[in-house]
């Protein structure tokens, strides 16, 4: 057995070695150099596990045999350290194969060899790959109970780098759990330590998982920023595995904001650079995302192709998470197709897959999935039992205490950063005044010599030189008085202003909560975009949805003001007309309930003292599948441009406002509006029209609105959204904004 494990590992690498890069194969000689030449059994073994190191991205083969040749000469020579690291190194090359089993073998033979050592090193960082082997399976119970075990026994040896890739893994175990203010906390204390060892793989690979956070939570300008470093930094290093998983993650960022060709664009860069390397799990996973791109485009059969191969894939991995997001995708697309019985039979596997496996969010996911498929199959029970169980697991992730965790998570490590700059700036100042302090002794000095010098020679000057030296002196300590207190007033300033946009940015993160998720907005009307651009830190422009049997309402409101007191407002209209929306399913109804509500909360009547502020707004029920829009306004139109025609269609609003002045019993007028296949409709507040610029500064005026809807008609309605917003940019060119924006287009 020695003889042919010996005859294979010459021919493999022979073979192999031109994979390897130019410093990579200068090593790899090296080493051979070496075992050719020593006799000494251990230095052979480390020598075998050395090399298989060096072959295992590249040739996992080649490096299984060098690994187990190593281990038969240390079972040989009974050298049981030797026997541990061979082990923990064949458990580690077989997991890189997706072989799970076999690696939890090697792992726990390496585990009791070094139990049985006390080698608390190598303990720590099995237990630890033998966490990451049970999160590769999706048993996700398993690999934080060792992960947490691993944890501890680092923190006790003080392996400041192992301590971070826990961290890291534990992060990533809460993730897939739903659980994201955990996960924020561990990732950006896992990223605390590799930025302050100088340890740049760590730091890029944090990075990143910070960034999906930020993606699920629907933060994509946040979640690109973080992946963009993340990718900066691997291509620094020259590291293709960290450079395709980011190139992966950007193309779902794009994708989640509906830029299909851009998502695509850097799934192919990703998936080239994976089938170069060799990894199956990265490849499963951008044929997945392409598979997606390619559904979420209409091209039904290319999205088919490439979800069973990756389903296929994902079998051979063992990977359950992918299984069930592949379940997932296979089951929406046959629901679209509107092939139901298939679409049930994945769909309920993917649920099932993802409740064993606790993967909050692919529940969420696959529980709206099996209510859309219930409703369009005229299964009503079955589709208000899948909806509320939707509501349930969507709002376990996205709650306001999860925001302000998450908000708080990211403002910790930000403080911290802040204080250590300033910790080390203090230092830097403190070295600066000494320097001065004795500079001045210094100058001081020679002042007094020269003084005894002068009183020797001109005994007569004494009292002048005195009395000149007395005022200096005091008019320094009025000088410096002075500056002590204009710098204490001003570092006063300073942080009751750092104190104030920091609790508004905070009040953001909590209305942005508030807002409905795009996600589900696009799930139920594919064909939308919705664009908002606050005036200020916090807006008093809101957007409003919910889903309600084939109903989906759909509302764009101005509320009274904007910065923190609009923000108020939109708050408060946005739980009244979620209260609204439960009472009554009658848009008329609806804007008459919440008239009442906003009034009653804000203590309204014609007392000359109470409050008057209120809001305009456009509300609409769309049934998706009679293409039957029902419209109420207050004081906010809704444009209609029909398919084929070049004309904007206007129904105007009831002329009374929300709250303030209004009747308690104010009636407002709903329309009923039947649409055809590839009409478009348009609600908003009015601050795209009102906002300035141009080259006279003046208002852009809803005339010229209309127009830019009409020559955009052309466009999927997600350009349209980016089209409007660069239109927008482009027009105020500098000029301040002066009213929060807010425009919604959905097209049937």
């Amino acid at each position: 057995m020695a003889t042919t494990i010996k005859h294979l590992f010459f021919a493999l690498t022979l073979s192999f070695c031109h994979f390897s890069s130019y410093g990579q194969q200068t090593k790899i000689d090296s080493l051979k150099n070496v075992l050719k030449t020593t006799k000494e059994d251990t230095t052979r073994i480390n020598i075998l596990n050395d090399l298989a190191f060096e072959f295992e991205n590249n040739n996992s083969d080649t490096a299984i045999v060098l690994s187990t040749q190593a281990l038969l000469i240390a079972q040989k020579k009974k050298w049981q350290k030797g026997e541990g690291i061979s082990f923990h190194r064949l458990g580690a090359l077989n997991y890189h194969k997706a072989n799970y089993p076999l690696a939890l073998d090697y792992y726990f033979k390496a585990l009791k060899i070094r139990e049985s050592l006390n080698d608390k090193n190598g303990i720590s960082g099995t237990i630890g790959n033998i966490g990451l082997v049970y999160y590769s399976q999706g048993e996700y119970s398993q690999a934080l109970d060792y992960y947490f075990k691993a944890l501890k026994m680092m923190e006790k040896i003080g392996d400041i780098k192992g301590i971070a890739v826990v961290l890291g893994n534990i992060g990533l175990v809460y993730f897939k759990r739903g659980d994201y203010p955990k996960a924020l906390d561990h990732y950006f204390r896992a990223l605390k330590m590799t930025k302050k060892m100088g340890e740049k793989n760590g730091t890029a690979n944090h990075l990143g998982k910070i960034g999906v956070v930020y993606k699920a939570q629907g933060d994509y300008l946040k979640a690109l920023d973080y992946y963009s470093k993340a990718l900066k930094m691997e291509e620094e290093l020259g590291n293709k595995n960290g450079i395709a998983r980011h190139l992966g993650n950007i193309g779902v960022a794009y994708h989640e904001q509906g830029n299909y060709p851009k998502a695509l664009d850097y799934y192919f860069k990703a998936l080239k650079i994976d089938e170069e390397l060799g990894n199956k799990s990265g490849i499963a996973r951008h044929l997945g995302s392409i598979g997606v791109a390619y559904y979420q485009q209409g091209n039904h059969p290319k999205a088919f192709d490439y979800f069973f191969k990756v389903l296929k894939m994902a079998k051979e991995l063992g990977n359950k998470s992918l299984q069930a997001n592949t379940l997932g995708n296979i089951g929406e697309s046959y629901i679209r197709s509107k092939r139901f019985k298939q679409a049930e039979k994945f769909l309920q596997k993917a649920l099932a897959l993802s409740t064993e496996i606790n993967e909050l969010d692919l529940i969420k996911v696959h529980q709206n999935n099996l209510s859309n498929l219930y409703t369009q199959t005229n299964q009503p029970t079955k589709a208000f039992e899948h909806y509320k169980k939707y509501i349930e697991a969507r709002d376990s992730i996205f709650n306001e205490e999860n925001t302000k965790k998450i908000v708080r998570s990211e403002m910790n490590f930000d403080f911290e950063k802040k204080e250590a700059v300033a910790n080390a700036e203090h230092k830097s100042e403190m070295e600066k005044q000494n320097a001065i302090a004795e500079e001045k002794s210094k100058k001081q000095k020679i002042i007094i010599f020269s003084i005894i010098a002068g009183l020797l020679l001109v005994i007569v000057f004494s009292g002048f030189i005195f009395r000149s030296l007395r005022i200096t002196r005091k008019q320094k300590q009025i000088i410096e008085i002075k500056n002590k207190e204009t710098e204490e007033q001003k570092q006063i300033i300073e942080e009751k202003n750092k104190d104030i946009t920091d609790s508004i940015t905070y009040a953001k993160r909590i209305q942005r909560a508030m807002l409905p998720h795009r996600r589900d907005i696009w799930a139920a009307l594919p064909n939308s975009f919705v664009l908002f651009k606050p005036k200020d830190i916090v807006s008093g422009d809101f957007y409003f949805f919910h889903k309600n049997n084939n109903s989906v309402f759909i509302a764009s409101a101005d509320c009274t003001g904007h910065g923190v007191p609009g923000a108020f407002m939109s708050m408060i209209g946005s739980e009244r007309l979620t209260d609204a929306v439960q009472e009554s399913s009658n848009t008329s109804e609806i804007l008459s309930l919440l008239n009442k509500g906003i009034k009653t909360s804000l203590k309204q009547s014609e007392n000359e003292n109470s409050t008057r502020d209120g809001m305009d707004i456009a509300l609409c029920s769309v049934d998706t599948d009679k293409r039957v829009v029902k419209y109420a306004g207050a004081n906010r139109p809704i444009w209609i441009i029909r398919n084929g025609l070049n004309e904007v269609e206007e129904i105007k609003a009831t002329k009374k406002a929300i709250g303030g002045f209004t009747e308690d019993d104010q009636h407002f007028d709903t329309h009923e509006i039947k649409l055809q296949q590839g009409d478009t409709f348009y609600i908003s507040t009015d601050g795209y029209a009102d906002t300035f610029g141009g080259q006279e500064k003046k208002k852009l005026m809803t005339k010229r609105f209309k127009e830019i809807l009409l020559e955009i008609q052309y466009k999927p309605m997600k350009e349209q959204g980016q089209h409007l917003d660069n239109v927008i940019e482009n027009w105020k060119a500098g000029t301040e904004q002066v009213d929060d924006i807010l425009v919604i287009g959905i097209r049937l």
